[in-house]
């Protein structure tokens, strides 16, 4: 017989028996409905996790520090005197494998006032290149590159922390934000926190500590969002590092700088040293390799991936849980066909008799009833991915904005292309091979016996 023999006749006998096959089909439709659906509420929470990760920092960056900043170091006295970040170990980590990048950040905190307004800051120090690469968002201005002029970026949420210098109060309190602008407003920066606090105050040597030199620095830009929205670049106010390593010089000459280490006698280096370095990899699946020739340097390193594997293993998991419990009810609807397929065998008898005798092969035979099985899959796949996809925009609209299950804005439930695809396609196969078996029967069928059947 010919395939479209095959196929006009496997499509003519499921009609003939409307209720059997809608019934048949209607397990199919919930059996791939169920395993779409959960499959997608494990992708959509994978999804979520890392969309979240990377708000908060990099897939592919390695945060590395001085040894025993972190604490948990065995590394000696002297060991630790020599390991420090400088330029030298920004060329060594360049040359490395599958390292893309490596950019210095200098910190320090520094007290920030307007009119009348006053808050304690974090002021990372940056380059020009590491802005461009993360492209940080700006509502308003642009990157600071002048090695010369010191200017802030602030982040979006610095402007709640700011308080009013007679009451005390801020935003936390009062829920509302001081009237300071940024871009218009001139900003008192004072670099030295420690003279500020002990101003008029004696000193050591008893003399009376002064109060330190305020610095006027305009604003390069603002970073995009809202008060309210939380990132890796809104807690910060980020600057040029070339000048904020001359405003630092400038202001603690000939004493240490904050964050800068010592030699065992106390005194400052000459050189300046990095707080911290980012290195930038190639994929995320590198970051362990690179992050371990880091660390056998003696460094301290962290990296959001170094957790992120142990996290999607997890989620793995739980995904092949709720991908099992919806294939449970697809088997369940494989019982289905397989009676379907069974009873239509018994009452075609006479018919599979008759063909046999006409001189159809045996194995065009089971690939009718296959076919008719196969149908069945494929009706039924295809109106569950349909119905899957409806239920996730459903899912997905009751949990939009809420703080369920912590998505946020995220989606829950995420039905990627090939996964419908492969959902019909199992649905297909499930049901062909809950119809093997019958169509065996029918093969085996002796054919004057079943032309005598009733």
């Amino acid at each position: 017989m010919r395939l479209g023999d095959l196929l006009g006749m496997s499509i003519s006998s499921l009609f003939k028996r409307k209720v059997r096959t809608i019934l048949t089909v209607l397990g199919v439709i919930i059996g791939t409905t169920s395993i779409v659906v959960m499959m997608s509420l494990g992708i959509g929470m994978k999804s979520a996790m890392l969309a979240d990760v990377e708000n908060y920092g990099s897939l592919t960056a390695i945060n590395v520090m001085e040894p025993g900043r972190w604490g948990g170091s065995d590394d000696s006295d002297s060991k630790k005197e020599e390991l420090h970040l400088d330029d030298a170990l920004i060329d060594t980590i360049s040359h490395m494998e599958h390292v893309v990048a490596v950019d210095g950040m200098i910190e320090c905190s520094a007290i920030l006032k307007c009119k009348g307004y006053m808050t304690w800051g974090q002021i990372r120090g940056v380059t020009t290149a590491w802005m461009e690469r993360q492209k940080i968002p700006l509502a308003a201005g642009s990157y600071p590159t002048s090695p010369d002029e010191l200017r802030f970026i602030y982040g979006n949420t610095v402007l709640q922390d700011f308080s009013n210098e007679r009451t005390g109060k801020s935003y936390w309190e009062t829920q509302e934000l001081p009237p300071i602008d940024y871009m218009k407003d001139s900003m008192f920066v004072l670099l030295d926190t420690d003279r500020y606090y002990s101003a008029g105050q004696e000193d050591e040597n008893g003399q009376i500590v002064p109060m330190p030199k305020k610095h006027v620095v305009e604003a390069a830009g603002v970073v995009e969002g809202s008060i309210d929205e939380w990132n890796q670049y809104s807690y910060f106010i980020f600057c040029n590092i070339d000048a904020l390593k001359t405003a630092l010089q400038r202001e603690f000459k000939g004493r240490t700088i904050p964050g800068q280490p010592t030699r065992k006698n106390g005194k400052p280096y000459k050189e300046f040293f990095y707080n911290s370095l980012v290195v930038s990899c190639d994929t995320m699946e590198n970051v362990s390799v690179v992050q371990q020739q880091i660390n056998d340097m003696g460094y301290q390193t962290d990296a959001n991936a170094q957790w992120i594997e142990q996290e999607m293993q997890s989620m793995n998991i739980i995904q092949a849980v709720l991908g099992g419990i919806g294939a449970v009810s697809l088997f369940v609807a494989a019982i289905g066909i397989t009676n379907t397929m069974m009873m239509s065998i018994y009452e075609r008898t006479k018919e599979i008799g008759i063909m046999k005798v006409i001189g159809c092969r045996i194995r065009d035979i089971q690939a009718l009833f296959l076919i008719e099985a196969g149908y069945i899959g494929l009706i039924g796949g295809a109106l569950g991915v349909g119905l899957s996809y409806a239920m996730s925009v459903v899912i997905n609209k009751l949990v939009s904005g809420s703080e369920m299950l912590g998505m946020g804005e995220s989606s829950i439930s995420v039905i990627p292309v090939w996964l419908a695809l492969l959902s019909v396609v199992f649905a297909i196969l499930i049901a062909m091979l809950a119809g093997f078996f019958p169509s065996l029967r029918a093969m085996k069928l002796s054919p004057l016996a079943a032309i005598r059947a009733e």
